[in-house]
């Protein structure tokens, strides 16, 4: 079944109005009718429910809410600080991880980046439209908040905001990330640290770990910047969720 997001001010005496991008997609692309059903979700609240088509016009459709939805969203609020890869990697670990349940994400510039956040703007843009759809698509409740690139200094001060801050080094051996999350399993927000194809240097490695910054393994085998968050989040989901 389908999901569309809506603003608050779309809501009103247990009715939404959709405008819009998302009610040319409806009309137009998917060719709803009239008592077609899909789900929609308050972007302020995160509150979804069950719709219904009573209207459609030349500008706006009009849904019935039915029924209020369970949250489909983590126990736990999980952010990607990502060293910045090279091509259109970051668009596959977007949608990748706002599909497991990350909620934010946060391009980093480390020492080993190759790439450069040219035309941040529209990149920031398109990345937000990327979770978004990638939202719909795997009905969640809030679309993941993309954020402006951080230095690396600035990157230690925003994961100082979060009960658990853990870095996946390619270099550990001791730790793995199963053990850091059953250790911690009060945390109710998590920072994954996660460096670009070059990986995590040693003096960034030193200075988070300086920070109180947790360091874990991800497995045996070496992953790439796009796989790394995904195994992660994947983990997190296993131990608190399923």
């Amino acid at each position: 079944m389908y999901n569309f997001f809506v603003e608050s001010k779309q809501i009103n005496n247990n009715q939404a109005i959709i405008m819009g991008n998302d009610y040319n997609h409806i009309v137009n692309v998917l060719r709803f009718k009239i008592g077609q059903k899909f789900y929609i979700c308050n972007k302020e609240n995160s509150k979804s429910y069950l719709s219904e088509i009573i209207l459609i016009d030349d500008e706006k459709v009009i849904c019935k809410l039915i029924s209020e939805n369970d949250s489909t969203e983590l126990t736990i609020d999980v952010a990607i600080f990502q060293g910045i890869p090279k091509s259109d990697k970051m668009d596959l670990i977007i949608q990748k991880c706002t599909e497991l349940g990350a909620k934010e994400f946060y391009p980093v510039e480390m020492k080993n980046c190759v790439m450069k956040l040219n035309n941040e703007e529209k990149k920031i843009d398109r990345w937000q439209k990327i979770a978004e759809a990638s939202s719909k698509q795997s009905k969640r409740n809030v679309i993941p908040k993309i954020y402006n690139k951080l230095s690396f200094q600035g990157m230690i001060s925003e994961i100082k905001k979060y009960d658990l801050a853990i870095v996946a080094y390619e270099n550990e051996s001791k730790i793995n990330l199963k053990e850091v999350l059953q250790e911690n399993k009060d945390a109710k927000s998590i920072a994954i640290i996660i460096g670009p194809e070059g990986g995590i240097a040693e003096k960034e490695y030193k200075e988070l770990c300086d920070s109180n910054v947790k360091s874990a393994t991800l497995g045996k085998r070496i992953l790439r910047t796009e796989t790394a968050p995904i195994a992660a989040l994947s983990m997190i989901n296993y131990e608190f969720e399923l």
